[in-house]
């Protein structure tokens, strides 16, 4: 629907850190010289190098290429390449995770010597899938990646810890789910550089008119309120589910006053005019699923508390030059373990 709002769960340490950056990074940031050749940034004392940011790129470089293959690095959008995002991306994860550890130590939190066992077991485990070959070309060694397993897994645990006492109990209402079926008429069109353009009062009256039509329509008997959604609806999408503050309030707060088969009067919102009818008044399976969404919303809302504080007090060190130089191969595959499904073979079972 026009206006639904996306929830994601976040399951694991990844899935928080790629999606981390709606909460924000205030820490200062600072473009210097005077590094380290293998230095690429440095957050208050400690620094992250070339070889550690080789292997987040090429961990994520290979996963992309795994679902939509080696063309997918021919996507652009002006003068932004997919590259050239992801590369920022990655850069911007590894600085979350040095900040991660930063903060467990602030915590005067510690990895146990069996947390540390597994680190080095993750490392091995990595370092013996390259090649000579490769570890060359990623500069990258045995004890560097025991210090990125241990510091990721310092990041877990801090994360783990920060959120252990959030509510976890949510009401059926809470988390309530409906289903609908929708139409959308849109009042706004765009121009050919897909600026948006504003329909005049003249043009929405007349759309307004069509919108009260096709519901006067629908609530005949004999109408299938889907076949008219197909005919006339401005989204492709019919059906949906959502919970409540995942739509937009006009149409949350009439969808939800619905009972089963009834029909809305026109709504209007900032994106035109619609019409809904509800489906289901209470999805089981959608509300288990919304109770899941919430209390991952909760940790995440309650961790970034946190974060957010601490790195406001950090200072960011990039060393612009060596970023730059820093490009992906793309003749060959370059690391044929994964770093993070690794961490997770060992990891997962200990954190659960």
């Amino acid at each position: 629907m026009i206006g639904l709002k996306r929830c994601f769960a976040c399951v694991c340490i990844l899935v928080l850190l790629c999606s981390f950056s709606a909460c924000g990074d205030k820490s200062r940031v600072v473009f210097t010289t005077g590094f380290g050749k293998e230095d690429v940034f440095r957050i208050d004392d400690i620094r992250c190098t070339r070889g550690e940011i080789m292997v987040y790129l090429y961990t994520t470089q290979n996963r992309y290429e795994e679902v939509y293959g080696p063309e997918v690095w021919n996507v652009s959008k002006g003068d932004i390449t997919l590259e050239n995002n992801v590369k920022d991306t990655v850069l911007e994860k590894t600085a979350r995770i040095k900040t991660m550890y930063l903060l467990a130590q602030n915590r005067d939190l510690k990895l146990e010597e069996s947390e540390q066992t597994l680190a080095e077991r993750a490392a091995e485990e990595y370092f013996n899938g390259l090649s000579e070959e490769e570890r060359e070309f990623l500069g990258i060694s045995r004890e560097k990646l025991v210090n990125m397993y241990s510091e990721y897994a310092l990041a877990s645990k801090v994360y783990r810890e920060i959120i252990q006492d959030v509510n976890q109990e949510v009401s059926d209402d809470e988390a309530r789910t409906i289903t609908v079926q929708h139409i959308f008429l849109r009042t706004w069109t765009t121009n050919g550089n897909g600026t948006r353009i504003e329909y005049g009062e003249d043009v929405k009256r007349s759309v307004y008119k069509k919108a009260y039509e096709i519901r006067t329509m629908a609530l005949d008997e004999n109408q299938d309120f889907l076949e008219l959604a197909s005919k006339y609806s401005d989204d492709s999408v019919i059906t949906y589910s959502f919970g409540k503050g995942e739509a937009e309030k006009e149409i949350e707060t009439v969808a939800f006053a619905l009972e089963t088969n009834e029909i809305s009067e026109v709504i209007e919102t900032a994106e035109g005019f619609h019409i809904i009818k509800c489906i289901s008044t209470f999805d089981r399976e959608q509300t288990d699923l919304s109770k899941i969404k919430i209390v991952e919303t909760r940790r995440r809302e309650r961790f970034a508390q946190e974060y957010d504080a601490f790195a406001e007090t950090l200072t960011h060190q990039l060393n612009t030059k060596l970023w730059n130089e820093i490009t992906m191969e793309h003749d060959r595959k370059v690391g044929a373990k994964d770093f993070y499904e690794i961490y997770e073979k060992y990891f997962n079972g200990y954190e659960n």
